[in-house]
């Protein structure tokens, strides 16, 4: 077809896929349901509804055996004006074993826009109430708590046998599914309480689940020593058939006193041989967990990695589950484009954006410094309302790209391209203009790098009244330069200057602010996508660690901590 009218159709492409239906779900969770051993739990339902136009055509796939999903008539929704599609989880976990088990649904309409999405689904076979608990805490006032979830309004009476009224069972509200009540079994050093083992119970009854209504041994343990924490407490892999290794991280963290040291990590696998490698970074308490993909059939394996440290504890186990799938196009998760300063959904036009999903790449991650930026790396695109976009970094879950300036603002749909294979659509809210400061990741800390080239952050170098502080940015829209997307900004007058000028305000937004007025805001000079403000931190601001943003004519930055002192 020729060029002018392959040109032609672009905007009548554009047009059908912002015309197609757009899937919506109430909820992407399901349970924790608890279920007697041996018997299969009522049906759950998540209402699903059309944001967009025609009608949605669902499809449903399941990870697990016991469950499957169906879809029934259209009615009116239960949690919002309008018609919804209910769809039932239906249950089919007589046999399985007591314990936990989660599967994934994938509820798709290969027609709509922000569709495949999953639904995670889990299942507490013998109930979720525990049989018995063991805590422990250092002697400072603090407390520590053990989380479990179930379907009943629990009656739970707590009695200990020493130690005073420490030990008590809360409700933390509701869950993220209609009828899961999350509870906390919580114990709390009091004052005067000294090192040692103290003994409690609680007498747990009111749960429809009978294995549920029963007492609790729990034990506190009162102890100047190191007590190790692991974050996450399990791992989840969904990696396709014939991908690259894929790797996650786990840390240690003392909840107690003293100093915490990781002595050893091992490995067991249930299945698919020695698939999970774990290994401690030197002179930390970090693991990474590499998932080992070569040989791998699509199925599901499981691994525990066991961490021995100094803690008195003991040794931590976390569950780690993989899933390989059969390779398919690539898939954009819904919601899955963030900017790269906050990671929130909001984007503009020329900012530094992240796509999250999977199948992106099955090689190894692959990256640029080519400038201006390529629309292609290792045969993948990013498409934004169907031009091409800059690409920095492809991975098999994560592509970071730019945002074209020619996207103009409303919803812009975005897929991937694999080796001309387009994957889904998603639908992506482009604001004029969206300002987020780059976080660090040190707390909530931003980039902002003070007159003498250090970065401003809690307990480390401060920015000092009177001086100039830079707060890089992304999402500032527009410059009066014009530039094409993934060109590197001008390094000399007439630099990349935005069009709308914000104040910077300094402190907390609920008590006594400093605003100041930037002499210099715009695209960092020979970089892509990057902006920078430059300000004179004003003589009389409170210091400390105080809130900083940015605020224009209708709109407002997210906010970050920056330490000033003389």
């Amino acid at each position: 077809m020729p060029v002018r009218q392959l040109l032609l159709l672009a905007p009548l492409f554009a047009l059908a896929l912002q015309a197609a239906p757009k899937l919506r779900l109430t909820s992407t969770t399901v349970g924790p349901v608890s279920a007697t051993q041996g018997q299969n739990p009522p049906a759950q339902v998540v209402e699903a509804f059309n944001a967009g136009d025609g009608a949605l055509a669902l499809q449903f796939s399941s990870t697990a055996t016991w469950v499957t999903a169906s879809a029934g008539a259209a009615r009116q929704c239960s949690q919002r004006a309008g018609s919804c599609i209910p769809v039932s989880f239906a249950f089919n976990s007589a046999a399985l074993a007591a314990g936990t088990q989660t599967a994934v649904v994938t509820v798709n309409d290969p027609n709509a826009l922000d569709a495949p999405q999953t639904v995670t689904v889990t299942i507490q076979v013998g109930g979720g109430v525990p049989n018995r608990v063991s805590l422990f805490v250092p002697p400072n006032g603090s407390d520590t708590e053990a989380p479990f979830s179930t379907n009943s309004n629990l009656v739970g009476n707590a009695t200990t046998q020493s130690g005073g009224n420490w030990l008590t069972l809360t409700l933390d509200g509701t869950g993220s599914f209609r009828f899961v009540f999350p509870y906390r079994i919580r114990a709390r050093h009091l004052e005067g309480m000294p090192e040692g083992t103290y003994n409690g119970q609680l007498a747990i009854s009111g749960s429809s689940i009978p294995a549920e209504n029963k007492t609790v041994p729990v034990t506190l343990q009162v102890t100047s020593q190191p007590i190790v924490r692991v974050f996450p407490d399990q791992v989840n892999f969904r990696v396709a058939q014939g991908a690259s290794d894929q790797q996650a991280f786990v840390s240690a963290v003392n909840g107690g006193l003293g100093t915490l040291a990781v002595s050893g990590v091992s490995v067991t696998t249930s299945s698919g041989g020695e698939w999970l490698a774990a290994e401690r970074a030197p002179g930390s308490n970090s693991i990474a967990l590499t998932a080992k993909m070569a040989n791998l059939n699509p199925g599901t394996y499981n691994a525990t990695v066991s961490i021995a440290s100094n803690g008195v504890n003991g040794a931590q186990t976390v569950p780690v589950r993989l899933d390989v799938v059969a390779q398919g196009p690539p898939v954009a998760a819904v919601e899955g484009v963030r900017n790269s300063g906050a990671f929130d959904v909001q984007v503009a036009p020329g900012g530094v954006a992240a796509i999250f999903g999977e199948q992106f790449l099955f090689e190894a991650p692959k990256s640029t410094t080519e400038v201006p930026l390529p629309t292609e790396i290792g045969g993948v695109r990013v498409l934004v309302n169907d031009r091409a976009a800059p690409l920095y970094f492809v991975s098999y879950n994560q592509i970071n790209f730019q945002i074209p300036f020619e996207t103009p603002p409303g919803e812009a749909v975005v897929r991937v391209e694999r080796g001309g294979a387009r994957g889904n659509a998603i639908s992506v809210p482009v604001a004029e203009r969206a300002p987020r400061i780059i976080r660090t990741g040190i707390g909530e800390s931003g980039v902002i790098v003070t007159q003498d080239d250090g970065l401003a952050i809690p307990g480390g170098p401060a920015a000092r009244p009177g001086e100039a502080i830079t707060i890089y940015c992304v999402g500032f829209g527009l410059t009066d330069a014009n530039l094409a997307s993934g060109a590197a900004a001008p390094a000399a007058e007439p630099l990349a200057r935005v069009r709308s000028v914000p104040r910077v305000v300094f402190g907390n937004p609920f008590t006594t602010t400093t605003t100041a007025d930037p002499f210099y805001i715009g695209l960092t000079p020979s970089l892509v996508g990057l902006y920078q403000v430059n300000v004179i931190v004003p003589p009389d601001v409170a210091q400390g660690d105080i809130f900083v943003r940015l605020e224009g004519d209708g709109y407002e930055s997210n906010r970050v901590i920056v330490p000033i002192r003389q």
